[in-house]
């Protein structure tokens, strides 16, 4: 997996600082995390609700954009209510909860099952026929022997992270939609690597 080529390609999906791809996606993520929040003062279950439904459709967002470069729109937010609300929002609560378990153990089995589990929404909005335990066994197997990648490649946003904290917080909402396209690039390429074996 060949991080730079993968950042590259996050860049270029989006395009410049300013463009509209960019923009849009600092909106989609921004508007993603506000309802996520706005969710929460309902207690316990408001974030619980919206989490996977939300994150489900910033994902679709996302990989629709990454192929088809068809632009990111924002109406798109609520796909994961539309689509299948029981199993975006049962994928957002057993990660949830396996990850939680997880981390009792110590805080690195947690982290590690985070990512076994970060490509759930993305296989289900290439499967939507899938259910939630589909979804996560798929993702477990999709990234076995890649965790450690995708690990690096977080990393290495941390800089970009740092950056963006300096401003109050803004720069943050740029590094957002760049984190997420080459995330989404990952999955495309583990994808890819998967349908040629």
């Amino acid at each position: 997996m060949n991080r730079k080529q993968l950042k590259q390609d996050a860049k270029a999906q989006l395009g410049s600082l300013f463009a509209n791809n960019w923009i849009n996606g600092l909106l989609v993520c921004f508007l993603s995390g506000l309802l996520i929040s706005a969710a929460s003062v309902v207690p316990v279950l408001g974030s619980v609700i919206v989490f996977g439904p939300i994150t489900y459709a910033v994902s679709k967002i996302f990989l629709q954009h990454a192929r088809t470069n068809s632009g990111m729109a924002i109406s798109g937010l609520f796909d994961g209510f539309q689509d299948d609300f029981a199993g975006t929002f049962l994928i957002g609560l057993m990660i949830s909860i396996f990850t939680c378990l997880w981390s009792l153990l110590f805080i690195i089995p947690g982290i590690v099952k985070s990512y076994a589990y970060s490509m759930a929404y993305y296989i289900k909005v290439d499967h939507p026929e899938y259910d939630w335990q589909k979804c996560i066994e798929e993702s477990k197997a999709l990234t076995k022997g890649h965790k450690g990648e995708l690990f690096v490649l977080d990393l290495s946003f941390i800089g970009w992270f740092i950056v963006g904290s300096l401003c109050l917080g803004i720069g943050l909402l740029w590094v957002t939609p760049y984190q997420t396209m080459a995330k989404t690039k990952f999955y495309e390429a583990l994808t890819a690597g998967s349908a040629a074996e």
